[in-house]
């Protein structure tokens, strides 16, 4: 059945077609090795009255010729080396004139040896080639009736991965979904993400433009416009397509680079019709590996003019052995009528030579010369009349070939070596295809001193190079510059060198290939309704949103507890710290007022001490004074721990301090107060409880106890912390101490607002007291300029946001503590360094003498003055105790007067009563000041 089917399918096509002109290349050998090369680009058809088409391939590709070479020498090489012991290698390498159709009526000539009907000659047991993926697929359904395994070296499309679609295909190159990706790579390093695509209508460049679509969407990477050629250069739409293509490249003005699939004389028309416009110059293209390596596409034209070349390329190889082939190479055409494709070259090339050399012998002027191989010649090539057969076949050696030819050769030698390694293969143990199938799938070959292998597939991935052309002559362009290596397995671009990288920033540097600008730092990318993601607007970050790379997809939130977006929006910048510096002037001001407090505090103290024993710190019981100054001391203290950085102890201590300090104040002046009460209470049974209820140190204690439970319940419950703020500059950020519990805060604030209550309560009910002793006045001033402060304070320490929150209490506190100051202890101070001769007990007994007889009362109930009172000594710092004794003397002396007697006695010609008064005073006095407090 297999063989009816070759049968069957060579008589259709010989029916069907008649082929002329068709060369080949053989060698005889035990195994027998095809080769399919696209030496001729191109195919012409003609048909005849019969109806059967004539097939003459044209343009032909010496670049192509050469790699067939490749394949003549790494036979000939394992031949030279006996790596298969007595067998040996022979070729049959046929012409696929890059058509279908041509590659499979030559695939017959193959499979005609495999049918038995030619006993003569060994079968062909694998084929390498066709270059092409769209031949390799139509070649390897062929094939496989015979089972023949095929192993290309150029055909990368991803479908003939496929083992159920195509189980005799093998490859020694990479599919193109890794070419796909390494340029997408190459796009992505260069930021160029609005491209356009050209590509061939054909398996290879339907597949490879979906992989690329595919991986291109995941880097963001858009295509402008996709233009599709026809495969085949005889087709009748193509020079259409062409001119449709061009038009593509020029109209789209943002399309600096064009990715291209095409087949090399695509390219060559292409860029024909490009540079015959202005927009179509300059561009970037990035060449896949079927053209990337083919100089004849700018032919006659400057690199220049055209742009940039980038090209992926196979995986080179060494090729110094072949440039030693090709150099020892026999350029005497009848020594080669084995291989007409090499005979009719070095022909062709020997009669261009004599052409040469007679136009210089006549002085003709020089000019390109048609050939019967009707191909192209390369500018250089006419140019130089001493150029040889070997020189035109170096210059066209593609280093990726020679690894990949080669590797195919040394792959089937290796597998033909595994299998007759214990069986005569020459003679009676003939290898079949099938066998060598599978034993290539197996087979791991050494070249160059690497190891290779086949995978599951069938595929070899070796990687690929990156390739940039340069101009390094006007005639001739180097296009093998290898700028970078792509590696599978990382799926990463590595350059070469730092001179590669270099070469390849100065020619892409300022090169742009967007839909739309690059949005800057600080934008975002706002993509456009209807369009491809590629094509968006720059829109600003909002504020406290930052984005620090260009296009960016969205702006991204600063912390906005410590940091705030710069006025560009591409950072987060630190916000400022703001407290109450010790460095401001505010600050300084209160700090001195502080200062100068504590130093005052001081000094009243040691004047007090100094002046002890006197009667004005006698009568002001010293050593409740002596607590006053201190928790007055105390309280000035406090307020340094107000200002500066705020830390959570700082924030703690600084409202205990405070607290307990004041309520110490408060709490010694109320015992005064009570002292007040105590000594002019006149009814003796009140007096007598009051007496055993004052104990001044007992009551201080209780007061301060109240209060430390306060506290001590704030700080275990939530204690002050320090804590941060925004401001209404975002630049700045507070840091304030947050009382956390405010609860708390005002149950201290408003114990001791209900002291200072008592102590206002009870040295306002001794307000009408005589000038003389007015210490309760002092009190309720003090205490009434504490209230109007507290009060205040209030809603501004609520309303005031920013640095100088602190400094309303600041300023309350230290009002506060100046007014106790001041109108307790200032006047005393000035009794005691100016006026001494008031501060004597003499002054003291007189000051009571005048008050005693003020008080005493005529017949309608009413005060009767004394005419003493009037110049009496103003001593307003002596206690109101030394006034209670005389009121209580006044009292016992005269209990049963009348009010005409009170009245009499108390008149200034009654000296007795006054003497009696004098005397009971001065022992009243006596006993005051030297009780204890």
């Amino acid at each position: 059945m297999r063989h009816f089917l070759s049968f069957f399918s060579l008589v259709l096509l010989n029916h069907v077609f008649s082929a002329t002109g068709f060369d080949s290349a053989t060698a005889p050998g035990d195994i027998i090795i095809g080769g399919l090369f696209p030496i001729h680009e191109s195919v012409n058809v003609t048909t005849r009255e019969d109806g059967t088409e004539s097939r003459i391939c044209n343009r032909f590709n010496i670049a192509r010729l050469v790699q067939s070479l490749i394949m003549v020498q790494a036979v000939e090489d394992v031949n030279r080396r006996h790596e298969l012991g007595n067998l040996t290698l022979g070729y049959y390498i046929l012409d696929s004139c890059s058509d279908v159709t041509t590659a499979l009526m030559n695939t017959q000539s193959f499979m005609k040896r495999n049918d038995g009907t030619e006993q003569t000659q060994p079968p062909v047991l694998a084929v390498v080639g066709d270059y092409y993926s769209e031949i390799s697929i139509a070649v390897t359904r062929h094939l496989h009736l015979e089972y023949i395994p095929q192993i290309s070296y150029g055909a990368t499309s991803g479908v003939l991965s496929d083992k159920a679609r195509f189980p005799s295909f093998m490859r020694t190159v990479p599919e193109d979904d890794h070419q796909a990706q390494a340029i997408v790579e190459i796009l992505q390093n260069h930021n160029w993400t609005w491209v356009g695509v050209v590509t061939t209508d054909s398996d290879y460049g339907r597949y490879i433009v979906e992989h690329l679509q595919k991986h291109a969407a995941n880097k963001n990477i858009c295509f402008a416009f996709t233009s599709i050629i026809p495969d085949d250069l005889g087709h009748k739409r193509l020079n259409k397509s062409i001119s449709a293509t061009v038009q593509r490249i020029t109209e789209n003005k943002n399309v600096s680079v064009i990715v291209s699939f095409a087949r090399p004389h695509h390219m060559m028309y292409i860029f024909e019709h490009l540079l015959k416009v202005p927009e179509g110059r300059g561009k970037v293209w990035v060449a896949s590996d079927i053209w990337s390596e083919t100089a004849d596409v700018v032919k006659n034209h400057n690199l220049s003019d055209i742009g940039t070349i980038f090209g992926t390329t196979l995986k080179s190889g060494n090729s110094t052995r072949l440039k030693h082939y090709l150099g020892n190479l026999d350029v005497n055409p009848q020594h080669h009528k084995n291989n007409t494709f090499l005979y009719k070259f070095l022909k062709e090339q020997e009669q261009k030579n004599k052409t040469w050399k007679a136009e210089l012998n006549t002085s003709s002027p020089r000019g390109e010369v048609g050939t019967k191989l009707d191909h192209p010649v390369r500018l250089e090539h006419s140019e130089n009349p001493n150029a040889t057969a070997t020189d035109v076949l170096m210059k066209k050696i593609y280093p990726y070939a020679v690894f990949s030819v080669e590797l195919a050769v040394r792959a089937i030698a290796q597998a033909v070596a595994d299998l007759c390694v214990n069986r005569d293969c020459k003679t009676n143990e003939r290898l079949d295809p099938v066998e060598l199938r599978e034993a290539l799938r197996k087979a791991t070959f050494l070249m160059h001193g690497k190891n290779y292998s086949f995978d599951s597939k069938g595929d070899l991935n070796s990687g690929y190079d990156i390739i940039l052309w340069r101009q390094t002559s006007p005639t001739f362009v180097d296009v093998h510059y290898v700028v970078a290596h792509y590696s599978i397995e990382n799926e990463s671009l590595t350059f070469v060198s730092q001179k590669a990288f270099e070469d390849v920033n100065n020619v892409t540097g300022d090169v742009v290939s967007r839909c739309s600008e690059s949005c800057r730092p600080g934008q975002r990318k706002q993509l456009m309704q209807g369009m491809p993601v590629c094509c968006y607007e720059c829109q600003p970050c909002p504020e406290n949103y930052f984005s620090n790379s260009s296009n960016s997809p969205q702006c991204y939130e600063c912390n906005k507890n410590t940091d705030y977006s710069s006025k560009e929006r591409d950072k987060c910048l630190r916000k400022k710290t703001v407290f109450l510096y010790w460095t401001d002037v505010y600050h300084h001001v209160l700090q001195a007022f502080t200062a100068l407090g504590a130093l005052l505090t001081i000094v009243v103290g040691i004047i007090f001490l100094a002046r002890w024993n006197t009667p004005v710190v006698r009568s002001s019981v010293g050593p409740i004074c002596i607590i006053l100054l201190l928790s007055l001391l105390s309280t000035f203290v406090s307020v340094i721990l107000f200002g500066g950085e705020p830390n959570d102890k700082q924030c703690q201590a600084r409202q205990v301090l405070f607290g307990l300090s004041f309520t110490m104040c408060v709490s010694c002046i109320m015992v005064k107060s009570f002292k007040i009460i105590l000594a002019f209470e006149f009814d003796p049974s009140v007096k007598r409880v009051l007496k055993k209820l004052y104990k001044p140190y007992i009551i201080i204690a209780v007061c301060m106890a109240g209060q430390v439970l306060i506290c001590a319940l704030w700080l275990s419950l939530g204690p002050p912390v320090s804590e941060w703020q925004e401001l209404s500059k975002k630049d700045e950020r507070l840091l304030i101490c947050y009382e956390k519990s405010f609860s708390a805060f005002g149950a201290m604030l408003g114990y001791i607002g209900v002291l200072a209550l008592i102590c206002f309560g009870v040295a306002f009910k001794g307000r009408k007291l005589p000038e003389s002793y007015n210490d309760a006045k002092f009190i309720t001033f003090a205490m009434l300029i504490y209230f109007i402060c507290w009060i205040i304070f209030g809603p501004v320490y609520v309303n005031v946001i920013g640095r100088y929150h602190p400094a309303v209490e600041m300023v309350v506190i230290l009002i506060s503590a100046y007014g106790i100051l001041f109108c307790q202890f200032f006047v005393k101070c000035y009794i005691i360094l100016f006026k001494q001769k008031a501060n004597t007990e003499a002054a003291f007994r007189q000051d009571v003498r005048n008050y005693s007889l003020s008080q005493i009362k005529d017949e309608a109930g009413n005060w009767v003055l004394s005419p003493f009172s009037s110049g009496g000594i103003q001593n307003t710092a002596v206690d109101v105790e030394s006034q209670s004794s005389s009121s209580d003397q006044k009292i016992d002396q005269i209990p049963s007067m009348s009010s005409h007697l009170s009245s009499f006695f108390l008149s200034a010609s009654n000296p007795r009563l006054i003497m009696l008064q004098s005397n009971s005073n001065k022992r009243q006095l006596r006993r005051y000041l030297s009780s204890p407090a």
